[in-house]
């Protein structure tokens, strides 16, 4: 095993609290071999895909990497923006306006640094950025409100495998998820709220969250449960009718069975029933993505109305919305108690 070298380190007594700001991760630009680099790193996690690893090695490179990154690059130049892509860029405002709220409530120093799973900036690179900020207790934020292994665990996975090679290791603490939170539950009502206050509420809404193979929830991953209780709690502040809404599982791959039911064949059952207006929202993800600016705000739209639907509107995702950012905030205040810089007394 070789360490890092951290013989610059301050003494201990004299660093900051760190927080490792995490999402999935995007390609570096829209081109096929950048996002054929992304595809093969996220792909080759074995907490996405659990298939023999051998086997899943001559499929990945061998098939799916020669075929995919073209058509995914002509999809993601769909949604890339002047500023980059649009996770990145909204993943880097979160950064920021969570950083000015956490400094106006913490009276110690605290730095909030930004890492993705997949690609860059890497989880690597953002532990290596608290070390040199001399955090001596690092709280890990993945911004997956539902907990799956594919995602949170993954997550883990990367920070202790980098820590792995750090002599001199930080106190640590990591949210697994917070879907289930009364705070967030209100913060997604009130969002979904204010759009149907300006839009006019939807004879339909749908709460489309990202799929998992049928085998790993069978396996015992908790994540259909966990959408179904962050739905149904949002319904019922929102005070729906059973008839006036349902959950649904999106971003189907490969051959297996996914959870169910499928979002895409919602929408088109939904559509032959000549549903007049549709809304859609995707509490899975904290920052709006290709999954939901081009597979729900347009691909699924389009299945909808061929199908003879009628109007469709994406609710966008909390983003770096005010309340959403103060509720990360009251999350990080929660999940530091007891450590000397959330002493503050505000929660």
């Amino acid at each position: 095993m070789t360490y890092r070298n951290h013989s610059d380190l301050a003494p201990p007594g004299t660093g900051c609290l760190g927080i490792l700001l995490t999402n999935l991760g995007t390609p570096d630009s829209p081109t096929t071999s950048d996002v054929r680099r992304y595809l093969a790193e996220f792909l080759s996690d074995p907490r996405v895909v659990e298939f023999p690893r051998l086997l899943w090695k001559v499929i990945l490179h061998g098939v799916i990497l020669r075929i995919r990154p073209k058509r995914s690059a002509e999809s993601y130049r769909t949604v890339w923006t002047e500023s980059g892509s649009p996770l990145l860029d909204i993943s880097r405002q979160q950064t920021d306006k969570l950083q000015a709220a956490l400094n106006e409530r913490f009276d110690s120093k605290v730095k909030v640094v930004l890492a993705m799973r997949y690609g860059n900036p890497s989880i690597t690179d953002g532990l290596e950025t608290l070390r040199r900020e001399n955090a001596e207790r690092i709280l890990i934020l993945p911004l997956y409100p539902q907990y799956s292994a594919t995602t949170t665990a993954s997550t883990f996975d990367a920070v202790t495998s980098e820590l792995q090679h750090w002599r001199r290791l930080p106190e640590l603490r990591f949210i697994n998820h917070y879907g289930h939170e009364a705070d967030y539950i209100q913060v997604l009502a009130d969002s979904i709220q204010r759009f149907r206050e300006e839009h006019g509420a939807a004879e339909k809404l749908l709460f489309s969250f990202h799929g998992i193979p049928e085998d790993y929830a069978a396996a015992g991953d908790p994540y259909p449960s966990e959408c179904r209780f962050t739905a149904k709690q949002v319904a019922e502040r929102l005070q729906l009718e059973d008839s006036q809404w349902q959950f649904s599982f999106q971003s189907r791959f490969g051959r297996k069975e996914w959870i169910k039911p499928y979002t895409d064949q919602t929408l088109i059952s939904w559509g032959k029933a000549k549903v007049q207006h549709v809304q859609v929202v995707s509490p899975g993800f904290s920052a709006d993505c290709l999954e939901t600016l081009e597979e729900i705000a347009v691909e699924n739209k389009g299945y909808f109305q061929k199908a003879g639907g009628g109007i469709y509107e994406y609710i966008p995702a909390l983003n770096a919305q005010p309340d959403h950012i103060e509720m990360l905030a009251d999350l990080v205040e929660k999940h530091t108690r007891g450590w000397p810089e959330s002493n503050t007394g505000k929660i």
